[in-house]
């Protein structure tokens, strides 16, 4: 006889606990929307979210994304106010990328100290000194091919003819990645947020911000970030895709968890401060997995582009519930272990949680 058989045949005999019967009851615990709030395992706040940001040139640039509903392009002069508007929100950090005014083989805008990224941080500063500015360290939107790092363009006498034409050179790219965090940091950055996942990139830009002076200034590497599918949307953002080929040589196979671990044991080592996860809906294995290996340092998880166009899609045919939905999600990422979640939806999802 099994479980279910012995307690129906208890209160078939009058030998169970017929009267209240079943004496364990979860529900008791949800009769009220105080108790569960006040019994609510994970917690999620304004404070927990990142809001990315998209800075172009021009003056009284707000450029809506189409495939972003919600998410703009600004120029600089427009930072003042999303900036105070997402403060008031409660929201306290933002992640910058930006626009060039040209695009070169090595991108060297990205570490002019009149760089996009440069004059927003220094804007941001201005407008709201508190807030914490996160900038995005890498090539590709400043890139004439649209990748992370230099190409391999082949020519005489040169060693890395080795590599195929158009693979991404690691170590000569170190060098500009250390340049760009310290452009960064000079501007006015609060932390660095590596992204191209190329090897070495954190210990680089961490001996880069030493000797420049800014030995206190956070590295929060992309420790593990996927060849994802789910980007689509950022690079009309961004407008940084590749003209050519693709980013599987330095980003991660999406069938791999151990990888990531190793990847990120690696970060660890060169320095990096915080860590992050990229793509969150796909990968919530995998937060938990480096969250469990690394408790001690802070986790970042990316809610990214194409996660945020989904919803949005869905919700504008009404499909879905669009409040319940992303709070659903951005919870779930948090209980998977995230510390922390850069999302397109911040500010929307700022204004839901003030009126739980």
């Amino acid at each position: 006889m099994n479980l279910l058989e012995e307690m129906a045949f208890e209160r078939q005999t009058g030998n169970g606990r017929t009267a209240g019967f079943p004496a364990a009851r979860p529900r008791r615990l949800r009769v009220s929307p105080q108790m569960r709030v006040m019994l609510r395992e994970t917690s999620l706040s304004p404070g927990h979210l990142i809001y990315p940001l998209f800075v172009t040139h021009g003056h009284g640039v707000r450029a809506e994304i189409g495939s972003m509903p919600g998410v703009y392009q600004l120029s600089v002069d427009e930072l003042a106010g999303e900036i105070r508007s997402a403060a008031g929100l409660g929201i306290s950090a933002v992640l910058l990328f930006g626009i060039p005014a040209k695009k070169d083989p090595i991108g060297l805008e990205n570490f002019a100290a009149d760089g996009i990224v440069q004059q927003a941080a220094r804007a941001i500063k201005d407008a709201h000194a508190e807030m914490v500015v996160i900038t995005d360290v890498c090539l590709c939107e400043y890139t004439d091919h649209g990748h992370c790092g230099i190409l391999n363009v082949g020519g005489p006498n040169r060693p890395e003819l080795r590599l195929p034409e158009g693979y991404v050179l690691n170590d000569q790219t170190l060098e500009i990645l250390a340049k760009v965090a310290v452009s960064h940091a000079e501007a006015g950055a609060d932390i660095v947020a590596p992204s191209g996942m190329l090897d070495g990139m954190v210990g680089a830009i961490r001996g880069g911000l030493d000797a420049a002076g800014f030995n206190h200034t956070p590295i929060l590497s992309y420790s593990t970030k996927y060849a994802s599918g789910f980007y689509g949307p950022f690079r009309e953002a961004a407008q940084g895709a590749p003209k050519s080929g693709d980013r599987r040589s330095h980003q991660m196979d999406p069938a791999n968890v151990r990888e990531a671990l190793r990847e990120t044991a690696l970060d660890v080592a060169e320095g990096a401060d915080m860590l992050m996860v990229k793509p969150a809906l796909a990968y919530l294995d995998v937060i938990r997995a480096v969250h469990t290996e690394y408790p001690q340092l802070p986790l970042a998880a990316y809610n990214v582009s194409g996660e945020y166009a989904m919803v949005k899609a869905a919700s504008a045919n009404g499909w879905l519930d669009e409040e319940r939905v992303v709070l659903e999600i951005l919870t779930g990422i948090r209980r998977a272990g995230a510390d922390l979640i850069i999302t397109y939806h911040a500010k929307d999802a700022a204004r839901w949680l003030d009126r739980i």
